[in-house]
């Protein structure tokens, strides 16, 4: 049997370069199948090319993060609080910089025609390999899209509180913008890091090459170079409302 060789990614939010490199090296790795862990469209110049370009891929499993779902019904982000509960000026820029990206976002995938498929992705998926492991995938944790995520600070307990009713043995999960492979209790926790917007200081769009057959399977963390300024440049060329913001999000971390 010819092992099955599968790339997973998150968190490509709208960077059309980066998911391109990412496709390119998985092309070249002989990868024959797409799970794609959520937050697709969102905080970026590019969210209808996005979509355009992962609906024409062969062979995936999608699901929602939290901003597709913020995007699809309008639900407040949760980055800062709700305008109820936030307090101080930066609380507030940051949720109303927040808002303009998604309600920006929202527009430009209804005018292209994707909010329905937006709409429809599910929380989760769940497979089993070929060698019996039964595979879960979610953005953030078991059963939701949202929160804290699985982060690499934490605990083992705090894993096992974040993994509770998976019913799985392999998770891949996204949100935290951060790599983590953790196996606590027998299951093991895969976050390939992001394609986009990354939280550490890894600038490289980051992605998780699966190799499965009947005899077990192997994750291979893999890092790709793209061109970040072009990217950084088109948020201004497509007037997105919150490009100054994005910048220093994208540069906010230290240089590797």
């Amino acid at each position: 049997m010819t092992a099955s060789r599968i790339a997973i990614f998150s968190d490509v939010h709208g960077n059309v370069p980066a998911l391109e490199a990412v496709l390119a090296d998985a092309a070249a790795a002989g990868v024959t199948e797409f799970w794609i862990v959520g937050d697709h469209a969102a905080n970026g110049p590019r969210p209808a090319e996005v979509l355009r370009r992962l609906t024409g891929l062969p062979s995936t499993k999608i699901i929602r993060g939290n901003t597709d779902r913020y995007v699809a019904t309008g639900d407040h982000p949760r980055v800062a609080g709700s305008v109820e509960t936030v307090r101080t000026p930066e609380e507030i820029g940051v949720l109303l910089r927040t808002v303009a990206a998604i309600s920006w976002t929202r527009g430009v995938i209804t005018e292209a025609g994707f909010l329905p498929w937006l709409s429809s992705l599910p929380l989760d998926a769940r497979t089993t390999l070929p060698d019996g492991t039964r595979v879960l995938l979610v953005h953030a944790a078991s059963g939701t899209d949202d929160g804290s995520g699985i982060d690499p600070t934490l605990t083992d307990d705090g894993i096992r509180s974040a993994i509770t009713g998976a019913e799985a043995e392999l998770i891949f999960v996204g949100h935290t913008h951060k790599p983590l492979d953790r196996t606590v209790d027998g299951i093991r926790v895969i976050n390939s890091g992001s394609v986009s917007l990354p939280a550490t200081a890894e600038r490289r769009a980051c992605w998780t090459l699966l190799t499965a057959d009947e005899h077990g399977h192997t994750a291979e963390p893999r890092r790709v170079d793209y061109d970040l300024d072009e990217v950084l440049a088109d948020l201004h060329r497509v007037a997105h409302p919150s490009a100054v913001w994005l910048q220093q999000k994208f540069r906010s971390q230290p240089a590797r």
